[in-house]
């Protein structure tokens, strides 16, 4: 199908005599025309970028939308903007299948004050720019075409039931099953699989641990609260560029404000030594996005583009209130080439969309080879890990002294480093793990002590 989006790219720029470029509804780079001219203007770092990256920038992505070109019915304008690399004006042929916008045709505006395309040609472009909608949706319609086929991979039992379906994954999606693919999950998700992911080789709709009949083989999901999770399996272009694939799981999500982080803490206990370490938190990609061109009708950019959630905070304190189960979060699992490795990939992004939940440093969308501990803890079960002896801790009224603990843990044991997390003075923080002692009857000087009960407080937020 690339020959056909090329084949479509060349003529229209024959009919406006200008390079176009062909970019998917999230800016990735589809097809382009070649450029013959001697005009270095023509190629200015944001055509330049897109071309050679296959994608731009967020914020010249957020321009270009600022025009309305994913409202657009028509071509639309947009000027020269040197400041931001975009030294040509561009035309937008915007690309639509049944109303819904698929990608973008740019091309390179006449200088100010010159005449800009013939009308009948515009309208002859966008006649073709129709022609590539229809290509561009039934590439979609495809992917979720193989829902069947996905969904039986993540449902089957080991063994040689798991072998079939990936066999029959592999054969429906051709010579691609051999290419470089990424497992994602989204949970919990309301209902029916979207009509289309960006990206997405096939999509389908699981049931969430415990949203099953409880029978053994009942299908992973993303925590141990019932219900759906959305899986998708993205297709990439090399193991390092998933930060395309991360725009697109990023817009599965709703937008809200991040949630404040919550006050937890208390509690007390005596001096100790403790010896140094640095810790590390993981952050997640954001989203890039791009694009590049131009085009008829004018407009003014809008005072807001569309925004990605910036995923964590490197360095904040664990906080030791529960899990929201309800909060829609995704996890990413490692690329795998070829399908064989599907089923662990999908047992990864479930881990990593439980790890989300558990802390929203990692999330929204969280990556499996960034989320730590919970690579192992996620793999304990869904149900929480029921210690009896961080129960007591656990209690709602101790919260105050269950994030102490976890912030003195996190911290390697450096009490100078916990006490200023916290906020709190150095003999506080010795009285508050001293009552944490009594209630656990462990000893936060024993190594394997301070393990069991750091684990215990991790893996209580999971779900």
């Amino acid at each position: 199908m690339k020959g056909d989006y090329q084949d479509l790219v060349d003529e229209i720029s024959a009919l406006l005599g200008a390079p176009a470029t062909l970019e998917n509804r999230d800016f990735r780079l589809i097809a382009f025309g070649a450029h013959d001219s001697d005009d270095d203007l023509a190629m200015d770092p944001v055509r330049t970028r897109s071309i050679l990256t296959r994608q731009s920038t967020a914020a010249v992505r957020s321009w270009f939308e600022g025009f309305g070109i994913a409202r657009a019915t028509g071509p639309v304008r947009i000027p020269a903007a040197p400041d931001a690399g975009v030294f040509r004006g561009r035309i937008c042929l915007p690309v639509r299948y049944r109303g819904i916008v698929q990608g973008y045709v740019w091309l390179l505006d006449q200088e100010p004050g010159t005449p800009g395309p013939d009308p009948a040609a515009l309208s002859a472009a966008m006649e073709v720019a129709q022609r590539i909608g229809v290509l561009l949706a039934e590439e979609a319609k495809a992917g979720a075409d193989l829902s069947r086929e996905f969904q039986a991979v993540l449902t089957a039992g080991r063994g040689w039931q798991q072998d079939m379906a990936v066999a029959a994954l592999r054969a429906a999606l051709g010579p691609a099953g051999d290419g470089l693919h990424a497992a994602v999950c989204v949970a919990p998700w309301p209902g029916e699989a979207p009509a289309s992911v960006p990206g997405a080789a096939a999509v389908c709709v699981v049931p969430r641990r415990g949203g099953g009949t409880g029978e053994p083989g009942d299908a992973p999901g993303a925590g141990g609260a019932g219900g759906l999770a959305l899986a998708v399996l993205l297709r990439l272009r090399s193991a390092d560029a998933l930060a395309p694939a991360l725009t697109a799981v990023a817009r599965l999500l709703p937008r809200a404000p991040e949630p404040a982080a919550a006050a937890v803490g208390a509690g007390g206990a005596g001096p100790r030594k403790r010896a140094p370490a640095r810790t590390s938190a993981g952050a997640s990609a954001q989203a890039a996005g791009a694009g590049g061109p131009t085009g008829a009708v004018s407009a003014r950019p809008a005072t807001t583009g569309p925004g990605t959630a910036a995923p964590g905070t490197a360095g904040a304190p664990a906080g030791a209130s529960p899990a929201d189960p309800h909060r829609m979060t995704a996890g990413v699992g490692d690329p795998v080439r070829g399908l064989a490795d599907l089923p662990a990939a999908w047992e990864q992004a479930v881990a990593a969309a439980r790890a989300a939940v558990a802390e929203p440093r990692l999330g929204p969308v969280a990556q499996w080879s960034r989320i730590g501990p919970y690579r192992l803890l996620a793999g304990l079960g869904a149900d929480p890990v029921d210690d009896p002896a961080a129960r007591p801790l656990l209690a709602p009224a101790h919260r105050e002294l269950a994030r102490t603990a976890e912030v003195f843990l996190d911290c390697a044991g450096q009490a100078g480093r916990a006490a200023a997390a916290l906020g709190i003075h150095r003999q506080t923080l010795y009285y508050r793990l001293g009552r944490v002692e009594q209630l656990t009857g462990l000893d936060l000087d024993a190594g394997e002590d301070r393990l069991l009960l750091h684990m215990a407080l991790k893996a209580s937020r999971l779900v």
